[in-house]
């Protein structure tokens, strides 16, 4: 199954000819995006890494098996494609204005495991935003979030 994930991602037409992405592959796009983030800084740190498992495994109901799978297949799809675009472009067929809104969200709370926003780690979220027409408000607000979330964890 995941061999024809990242065939699918990686653009190879005899693969690609599946009649319906299922919601493996969208899973593996969420993934995907979620380690490109983590390692925009050039550091994939275990908090990072903790955050992504924790988000993948909250947002697709994983149990820790299938979640340490994902990751993996995630891992493993960001490495073997140069652009983000194969990544949103499932996001967008398959996913209404709210839940992209909360994929770059989760994209935040990567960024922010580590608690330093790397500019290159703002910049990534900000044009997957764009390429998901989720706008610059829409983008704050999520960030918002993420931080009032993270300052009543840290107080607690």
């Amino acid at each position: 199954m995941f061999t024809r994930i990242y065939a699918v991602l990686r653009g190879e037409p005899a693969v690609a000819q599946a009649s319906q992405a299922t919601p493996a592959d969208l899973h593996v796009a969420v993934g995907a995006l979620l380690v490109e983030a983590a390692s925009r800084d050039d550091v994939f740190e275990t908090t990072e890494r903790a955050a992504i498992e924790r988000l993948l495994a909250d947002r697709f109901e994983l149990a820790p098996d299938s979640m340490a799978a994902l990751l993996q297949a995630s891992e493993e799809a960001k490495h073997g494609s140069l652009e983000l675009f194969g990544f949103v472009r499932k996001l967008i067929k398959e996913l209404d204005e709210h839940q992209r809104i909360e994929v770059i969200e989760m994209l935040w709370e990567v960024a922010y495991a580590d608690h330093v926003l790397d500019a290159h780690e703002d910049a990534m979220i900000r044009k997957v935003a764009g390429l998901l027409y989720v706008s610059d408000y829409d983008r704050g607000a999520a960030r918002r979030r993420v931080r009032e979330k993270l300052e009543r964890v840290a107080f607690r």
